[in-house]
């Protein structure tokens, strides 16, 4: 494989639309207020795209190097492989970390300027812990991927942060109804982690990497599934009920088409490497919520 299919294959592409959802859901929600700029809007995107690169490349390094990735399904990993070295990689991280962190400098500086120092220090922080949580999903010895965390970290970073941190980008104060479609993408982005850690859930057990479902078993991570999802479409239904206009709102409700379906696919599998292609759906599924929402 050529070295620049490698390093696009390690950015893993088709994991940026999930990413960008929550930015583009709190954005609308404060497109309104009068703080409100386009610049703002994509040095979140580049940012949060960073971010999510990042992520990608630490996950295929601690991954790669716990040889966890060894016998894995789906995407090809590109330290397990040998295409990239784990230095390579590591340098890779830490170059990306330093772009993205200038990025998000740009970024707090254009929403917050010289005015307002202390949300200025408190997204720097939010920034550093972003980067942290990145690396340290697979990388270390207390890596929290491998102790039951993962779902967490994404509820809480994908989801609460995403939303309700590019809302007050905006608008410089919280509305906490946004609790709701922030739990929404929070939600659709574990159910991402879940089909991701079902579907892996034999090669993880087997390399002392305990998800949630391996802890659960698979019935109960079945469950689990289930109650993310249903608890996602509630959350965004009771947020458009109680701020309803039109009934052009809930045209979002197309998106969940597919989530539905999911949860039928789940319930009838059998074969859990058969969950794979699951990831892209509800995946993009959460980005064709997110614009839908957000144009209405």
């Amino acid at each position: 494989m050529p070295k620049i299919n490698a390093w696009v294959s390690a950015a893993r592409l088709r994991t940026l639309p999930l990413s960008i959802s929550g930015i583009i859901v709190g954005s609308s929600l404060g497109a309104f207020e009068p703080f409100w700029k386009t610049s703002i809007f994509w040095l979140a995107i580049i940012t949060t795209i960073g971010f999510q690169v990042l992520s990608n490349f630490a996950n295929d390094y601690g991954d790669g190097i716990k040889g966890t990735d060894e016998d894995r399904v789906g995407e090809k990993r590109l330290v397990a492989s040998g295409v990239i070295s784990p230095n390579q990689m590591k340098q890779a991280m830490i170059l990306t970390a330093i772009i993205t962190i200038f990025i998000a400098i740009l970024l707090i500086y254009g929403a917050f300027g010289k005015d307002h120092f202390l949300f200025s220090l408190l997204f720097f922080g939010l920034g550093i812990a972003s980067i942290i949580a990145a690396i340290k999903y697979t990388v270390g010895k207390k890596a929290y991927g491998y102790s039951g965390f993962g779902d967490v970290f994404v509820f809480l970073f994908f989801g609460l942060l995403s939303v309700l941190g590019s809302y007050f980008l905006f608008t410089k104060n919280l509305n906490w109804q946004l609790l709701l479609p922030a739990s929404t993408i929070g939600l659709l982005s574990v159910a991402v982690l879940n089909l991701n850690n079902m579907r892996d859930r034999q090669n993880d057990k087997d390399h002392n990497k305990k998800t949630l479902v391996v802890i659960l078993g698979v019935s109960k991570a079945k469950i689990y599934h289930y109650a993310l999802l249903v608890l996602a479409m509630f959350s965004a239904l009771l947020f458009t009920a109680t701020n309803f206009q039109s009934p052009i709102q809930f045209i979002y409700i197309i998106a969940f088409i597919p989530i539905l379906l999911n949860i039928k696919t789940v319930y009838l599998n059998k074969e859990s490497k058969l969950l794979d292609s699951e990831l892209k759906k509800v995946a993009l599924s959460t980005f064709l919520f997110a614009l839908l929402f957000s144009l209405f």
